[in-house]
């Protein structure tokens, strides 16, 4: 997957130590409550919460914590407070260009705390629409091999009439690229197949990823790690190779 595996995997926060946990609630809290707002709180008629749902449970979250977030979400918790969604384009080290994928009850706050992360680690915020264009934004699908059924010509058939627009198998792992229109077609054909994805999103996929040397690794690396304890970030994506 075009620069985004390689440097973040939800899978990899799980087996994180319990004193991040908070923060993980925190992140699926407000993700739950920005798709209650989008689309109603009701998870059958509403795809965008019921993935937010399915992601929180994935990492324990309470019943209590989604039921609550639900609410903020719908004006039931009556508390006045409105999560968005804010998109940040910038430069990483070494020129690389990144997406930021922020929910945030306080827009003002939050790109301070990224402007000024960017700019300790060697990064700068980018104007609207100085990286988007070298991202497409689609439907990613991740499960490993060993749950493909036995016919692989008539499993890709169906993902494929069911929307899929690549499929690829490497070291054991599965992606399925989408449209994101047709991204809860082809999970629903999974599910029909009574087959279970490990992770499943809509993410800022690269067009083309650019070579990097270590030392860039190393400090894109460190800037990944300081955003992923930001409560406001939910995701990244980079074209970084």
């Amino acid at each position: 997957m075009s620069g985004h595996s390689k440097w973040h995997n939800i899978q990899a926060r799980k087996g994180k130590q319990d004193a991040k946990r908070s923060s993980m609630f925190s992140k699926y809290s407000k993700a739950i409550t920005v798709a209650a707002q989008r689309g109603g709180g009701d998870p059958e008629t509403n795809f965008s919460l019921r993935l937010a749902i399915d992601k929180a449970k994935e990492v324990s979250m309470p019943k209590d914590n989604i039921d609550r977030a639900i609410k903020k979400g719908t004006g039931e918790a009556g508390d006045g407070v409105q999560i968005e969604e804010v998109l940040y384009e910038a430069y990483g080290p070494g020129g690389v260009a990144i997406v930021i994928k922020c929910l945030t009850d306080n827009r003002n706050r939050t790109s301070a705390d990224i402007k000024y992360l960017l700019s300790k680690n060697g990064g700068t915020l980018g104007g609207s629409g100085s990286v988007m264009w070298m991202f497409d934004l689609l439907g990613l699908i991740q499960l490993e091999e060993s749950k493909l059924p036995g016919d692989r010509d008539a499993f890709e058939l169906d993902l494929i009439e069911a929307g899929a627009e690549d499929i690829s198998v490497e070291d054991g792992q599965v992606e399925i690229k989408t449209k994101v229109e047709n991204f809860s077609k082809v999970l629903n054909k999974l599910k029909a197949l009574s087959i279970e994805a490990d992770d499943s999103s809509l993410r800022y996929i690269a067009k083309e990823e650019v070579a990097i040397s270590d030392e860039v690794r190393d400090q894109i690396s460190k800037l990944f790690e300081l955003l992923e304890e930001n409560d406001d970030v939910e995701d990244y994506y980079t074209n970084a190779g």
